[in-house]
């Protein structure tokens, strides 16, 4: 599965497709040019247990570091998942 993104002047979100409907999305707001703020994971019930929120989140690290930007975990999910993993903690 392709994870994709899409973004605003303000917004954005990494997601997944199945079908052309959204299985699983890690949305952001950005916090001016250099931070974005991961605000809201969610998975459909169908997939949940099979890793894609945890995907997202690395996606979003990928994104980050690529961009040189600094990411503020505020949803819950993500916080655990940076919380877990030290090697995450380079764009926080």
């Amino acid at each position: 599965m392709k994870i994709q993104h899409e973004e605003t002047e303000t917004k954005g979100a990494f997601y997944i497709l199945d079908d052309n409907t959204r299985i699983a999305e890690l949305t952001y707001s950005k916090a001016g040019s250099e931070k974005i703020i991961l605000d809201h994971t969610e998975v459909s019930d169908k997939h949940r247990g099979e890793g894609l929120g945890m995907k997202l989140v690395l996606h979003s690290v990928e994104f980050a570091r690529e961009n040189n930007i600094k990411i503020l975990p505020l949803c819950p999910y993500a916080r655990s998942v940076f919380s877990r993993n030290k090697d995450l903690r380079d764009v926080t």
